[in-house]
């Protein structure tokens, strides 16, 4: 059913650009998978490479801190009154207004472009292995300290497996969002990538250019959706994920 519609909107999209007749505007798909093919090498040699380098190291760092503070702020009600609110905040920032910003700390250089992903992508890694950790049966718990259980086996026997569906929710929000938090750090300040090599074709009005690369972001996300799918399902195999 996704399928055929996909296929229809390729179709009205094709026969509209084709109508409008402006490709520097509005290029058509078949238009783009050209191009694409005309820039693979400039593509695929040197700009995805940056943009997979800043997508994995921003990733990276978002799943140590994110799950880092959300196992802390559950542990310490001081620490969660202290960041939790923090963490609210960063999102209320635009992104693309501080984007300029870390381009003036750190230059073109790839932590600029890092520091924007992991903005973007800390939020959903926090929030929800926090609440994972929060949503742990308390008479579950309860039974096990009556036992003699020690904190880190309550932690390892009952917190980490509630908390490992929710890490993993946050963890596919966080894998596309962090293809948008790249493309934009590299769309306002880069020498490489998939968003720099976007924004030189628009500057020469090649409204393909600017498509091509923009196709490959999106594959690049489905990707790394589906290798988390696939770790999900690994890490998993108690709970019946589809």
């Amino acid at each position: 059913m996704s399928i055929g519609l996909v296929f229809f909107l390729l179709i009205v999209w094709e026969t509209g650009a084709r109508l409008y007749g402006k490709p520097f505007i509005l290029p058509s798909p078949v238009d783009i998978l050209v191009r694409l093919w005309e820039l693979r090498d400039i593509l695929f040699i040197n700009h995805l490479p940056a943009t997979l380098a800043v997508i994995l190291m921003g990733l990276f760092l978002s799943l140590v801190f994110g799950a880092g503070l959300s196992i802390w702020m559950h542990e310490s009600g001081i620490v969660r009154k202290a960041f939790f609110p923090l963490v609210i905040a960063s999102q209320t920032i635009p992104v693309i207004a501080l984007a300029p910003i870390f381009v003036l700390w750190f230059g073109y250089s790839i932590w600029s472009k890092v520091v924007v992903t992991v903005l973007i992508t800390f939020f959903p890694v926090t929030v929800n292995t926090f609440d994972g950790l929060r949503s742990a049966d308390p008479h579950l718990k309860e039974m096990l300290q009556t036992m003699g259980a020690s904190k880190r086996q309550i932690f390892l026997k009952v917190e980490l497996p509630s908390a490992l569906p929710h890490f993993f929710s946050g963890l596919k929000v966080a894998v596309t969002l962090s293809v948008i938090g790249a493309a934009i750090g590299e769309w306002l300040g880069a020498d490489s990538g998939l968003g720099y090599f976007s924004r030189r074709m628009m500057t020469q009005f090649d409204g393909a250019g600017v498509f091509a690369p923009i196709v490959l972001l999106s594959l690049l996300g489905i990707a790394l959706f589906l290798l988390v799918r696939i770790l999900e399902k690994i890490m998993m195999k108690w709970r019946n994920v589809n």
